[in-house]
């Protein structure tokens, strides 16, 4: 674009700040805060890119999630994102220029600029097809920021002091732990297990234990309403209602909120393993501010009951969850965007992505 026009282009635009995730996207307007928060999903004509219409508009977003498992044999609802990162390229346009032209309306003259988050453990060809996906989407400049780094932002931690924030952010996708100071990070750990892994383990439990089949929509309500990982002080249990796999028919089962935290201990202990592995590469320093300060947990998986508990008991260090945990990395956007000619400039002048 002319740089010119597209100053003038600027005018006519919201800036946004995008948390990208693999289960939910949440948009930010500079000087707005938080505009909508919506699944990550397309309904799409099987073996294209053709997205579902319904009477209320493209199925994407909270639309195609009440379809999951519901649709006929020639359409599909796919996730376009998966562990994070791009899976198909094509359709997470689509669902990018819709949540961009949500906000701006369908007009030629809106091109925002937008802040991407990503997690810190994707290869430059990944970052660059998030970044080529939002330009074609209709972002005149694009900036990508790091998940953790992003969240340690939208928790309020004081990142830019010679001191150590330490951050644990359990998405849908991936879980992402940093250690930062000076506005930069200096040890982190990408886990590509987090809230989905969860989902596919209660599935897997269900499946070996009952021989139920049940979908994602129902592993997660599960996972939500007696998912834990410490035992609770009073134990709960639910109906869960799916395909018997031998029958063939429908049924309906009671399951425990103990057998849950057993079907979801494995991505729990590979959460905590992570976390370990992270402290262990900081270097002495930042390690002792630690102590006092502790670590700071947000995104959904983290609102599993008796998250901060296991963490606490296997590390030894104060664990508190940020206010309003699942918009942490959406709200560090758009603090970012807000500052970007201002006290982050400084700091992140020199970085290509940032």
């Amino acid at each position: 674009m002319i740089p010119g026009f597209a100053n003038i282009v600027g005018l006519f635009s919201k800036d946004l700040g995008i948390d990208l995730g693999t289960a939910n996207t949440l948009v930010c307007v500079q000087g707005q805060g938080i505009v909508f928060s919506e699944p990550s999903v397309v309904a799409v004509k099987k073996g294209t890119s053709e997205i579902l219409m319904t009477q209320e508009g493209p199925a994407v977003g909270d639309r195609a999630k009440e379809m999951l498992g519901r649709t006929p044999g020639d359409y599909v609802v796919v996730r376009p994102m998966k562990n994070g990162v791009i899976a198909d390229f094509e359709i997470t346009e689509m669902m990018l220029r819709y949540f961009i032209e949500r906000v701006h309306g369908r007009t030629w003259m809106s091109r925002p600029r937008v802040v991407v988050s990503v997690p810190s453990g994707i290869t430059a060809v990944e970052r660059r097809a998030v970044r080529h996906a939002a330009e074609r989407a209709g972002a005149r400049l694009v900036k990508l920021i790091p998940e953790p780094l992003a969240a340690a932002i939208g928790a309020g931690l004081p990142v830019i002091e010679p001191t150590a924030s330490m951050i644990v952010d359990v998405g849908g996708g991936t879980t992402e732990v940093a250690v930062i100071s000076l506005a930069g990070i200096v040890t982190s750990n990408s886990l590509r297990a987090a809230g989905d892994r969860m989902d596919e383990a209660i599935i897997a439990h269900l499946r070996r234990t009952y021989n139920l089949l049940v979908g994602e929509a129902t592993a997660e309500r599960v996972k939500i309403q007696i998912g834990s990982a410490a035992p609770l002080e009073e134990e709960m249990s639910m109906e869960v209602k799916g395909m018997d796999q031998v029958a063939g028919l429908p049924r309906k089962i009671t399951v425990s909120s103990e057998e849950i935290r057993e079907a979801i201990r494995e991505p729990i202990e590979q959460i905590v393993g992570s976390v370990r592995e992270t402290l262990e590469s900081t270097p002495p320093e930042l390690a002792a501010d630690l102590v006092d300060r502790g670590m700071t947990l947000c995104g959904g998986g983290s609102l599993i009951r008796g998250m901060d508990k296991v963490l606490e008991e296997a590390i030894g260090l104060p664990v508190k969850r940020a206010e309003d945990p699942m918009t942490c990395v959406a709200r560090g956007t758009v603090i970012y965007l807000d500052g970007m000619t201002r006290q982050w400039k400084r700091f992140f002048a020199n970085d290509a992505d940032l």
